[in-house]
C-alpha cells in the first residue's frame, strides 16, 4: 500500500487497532501498535524498524524500537483477539500446520542455528518458527506461532539470558509445538473442521495418534516409504508351542509394504481425473485414487497395544483403517504424492482432494507475510521482540484480509473490548 492507501484506511484501522490491542494497558502503546502496523502495509522492500520510522510522518525509530523489543505487553491476548475475529470471517475449510525458517548471520539471533532451511532448500543457519493457520481457497489466517528452539539452545545460559528465553521454555519437536498450538486454541473454544498439513508432520505416526486422541480429524501428506496393510489383510495369531507360556500374540503375516507399493499395485481404473481448484492458467487437475489401509509400524502399533492390554487384558492384532489417497498425474511414470487421512469411510474423494490441496493458500500468504509484510525483517534478537514482531505482522495480515474479503461488514465485537475502551483509544 502507498501512503495515500494508508490514510484512506486510517479510520478502519484506529478501530481494528483499538479492538485487537484492548488487552494492552497503555493508550501510548496502542498508538505506537497502529504505527507499526502502518509501517508494515507501507509499500518498500524493508520492513525494519529504521526502515519504517523513515517512511512515517510520526515515526520514531527509538520509540517502535522500544515498543517491539523492550516492552512488556502480552501478544498472546492480541494473538486471540485476531483469531476471534479472522475465523469467522473466512469461515476455513481447514487448518494448516505448516513452518517457515528465516536465514540468519551470527549465532545470537534467538533460537538460530544451522538445520534445514526451506527458504534456502538446504542446510544452513536460520530460525524455524511452526504455524497454524486458518485456511480457504480464498484466504488464511495464522493463529498461533511457536518459535522453535534448537536442542542446543536448551542448556546455554548465557544466549539464553542474553536474548530472554523464559525459564519454562526448552527444546521440543515441531509437531509437539503444533500439539501444543491446537490445545492453546483448544482452549480458547476454537477447534479445525480438518487439519493439513505436509509430509514432514504427516509421516509422524505419533503426531497422527495425538490428533485421533483429540479427536480431530486430518488430511495429511506422507512420505512413499510410510507402510500400511490392505484394508483387507488379517492378523494370524501363531500356534502356540507347548503347554505352557503365553498364548502367542494375533499379527500380520506379511510386513507391511510402503504406500508407494500399494499405490504402485492399484489398477488404472482405480484413478479419477478430478478438479479441485481453478488457477491464474485454468483448471487445476490430476488423477487420484483412494482406498482404505491400515498404517503400520513400530510407533502405530505400541499406544494401540498398550491402550487394549490396559483396558481388556489382550489385543486382537487389527490396526485401525484410514484413507490413502494418491496422486498419479497422467504424465508421470509413478505416483507423486501420498496422503492419509482418518476421515469418515463415506467421505468422496472430490472431498479429499480439495482438503489435501488446501496448503496452497499457506504458501501463496506467507510469500506476503514475509515480502510483503515483512515478516522475516525483523532485526532483533531477543524472545520477547520476535514475537512481538510476528503478532504484529499477524495483525496487519489480518487488517488487510478483512478489508478485501469484507471492506464493509462489521466484525464480532470482541467480549474483552468496551464502549468505553473504544472511546478512550479513538
Amino acid at each position: 500500500m502507498d501512503a495515500h492507501q494508508v490514510n484512506r484506511v486510517r479510520a478502519k484501522l484506529a478501530l481494528f487497532v483499538a479492538d485487537v490491542f484492548a488487552s494492552v494497558p497503555r493508550k501510548d502503546q496502542r498508538a505506537k501498535g497502529d504505527c507499526y502496523l502502518r509501517g508494515l502495509m507501507l509499500d518498500g522492500r524493508r520492513k525494519s524498524v529504521q526502515a519504517m520510522a523513515s517512511r512515517l510522518p510520526d515515526g520514531n525509530e527509538q520509540n517502535l524500537q522500544q515498543f517491539v523489543n523492550q516492552s512488556t505487553w502480552d501478544p498472546v491476548p492480541v494473538q486471540r483477539r485476531i483469531a476471534e475475529r479472522m475465523l469467522p470471517l473466512i469461515d476455513p475449510t481447514a487448518w494448516v500446520i505448516d513452518d517457515v525458517s528465516v536465514p540468519k548471520e551470527g549465532r545470537m539471533s534467538v533460537a538460530v542455528a544451522p538445520q534445514y532451511c526451506g527458504a534456502l532448500g538446504k542446510r544452513a543457519n536460520c530460525q524455524v518458527a511452526v504455524s497454524v493457520h486458518a485456511a480457504t481457497d480464498t484466504a488464511s489466517c495464522p493463529l498461533q506461532w511457536r518459535l522453535f528452539l534448537p536442542r542446543q539452545w536448551a542448556s546455554d545460559t548465557d544466549r539464553r539470558t542474553t536474548t530472554r528465553i523464559p525459564a519454562e521454555v526448552t527444546h521440543r519437536e515441531k509437531w509437539r509445538l503444533a500439539l501444543d498450538m491446537l490445545d492453546t486454541l483448544a482452549a480458547w473454544g476454537m477447534r479445525p473442521p480438518v487439519l493439513v498439513a505436509d509430509a514432514a508432520y504427516g509421516a509422524n505416526a505419533h503426531l497422527r495418534a495425538a490428533l485421533a486422541d483429540r479427536q480431530l480429524t486430518y488430511v495429511l501428506a506422507v512420505r512413499a516409504d510410510v507402510t500400511a496393510h490392505p484394508f483387507d489383510a488379517k492378523p494370524h495369531a501363531p500356534n502356540r508351542n507347548g503347554a505352557i507360556g503365553c498364548w502367542p500374540q494375533p499379527r500380520y503375516r506379511h510386513r507391511a509394504p510402503s504406500v508407494a507399493a500399494l499405490a504402485a499395485d492399484l489398477r488404472q481404473e482405480a484413478f479419477t481425473t478430478l478438479t479441485w481448484r481453478q488457477g491464474s492458467r485454468g483448471a487445476l487437475r490430476s488423477r487420484f485414487a483412494a482406498v482404505r489401509v491400515r498404517p503400520a509400524g513400530k510407533a502405530v502399533e505400541r499406544p494401540i497395544r498398550a491402550a487394549a492390554s490396559a483396558e481388556q487384558g489382550w489385543w486382537d492384532g487389527i490396526l485401525p483403517d484410514c484413507w490413502l489417497l494418491v496422486e498419479w498425474p497422467a504424465d508421470s511414470e509413478a505416483p507423486s504424492e501420498y496422503w492419509l487421512s482418518n476421515l469418515p469411510a463415506d467421505t468422496p474423494i472430490a472431498d479429499l482432494v480439495r482438503l489435501a490441496k488446501t496448503r496452497w493458500r499457506i504458501e501463496h500468504d506467507y510469500r506476503e507475510l514475509k515480502h510483503g509484510l515483512g515478516l522475516d525483517h525483523f532485526e532483533g534478537r531477543s524472545w520477547p521482540g520476535w514475537h512481538h514482531h510476528v503478532t504484529l505482522v499477524t495483525a496487519a495480515h489480518a487488517f488487510l484480509t478483512e478489508q478485501r474479503l469484507a471492506p464493509k461488514v462489521p466484525t464480532p465485537a470482541s467480549p474483552s473490548t468496551t464502549s468505553s475502551t473504544l472511546s478512550r483509544t479513538s
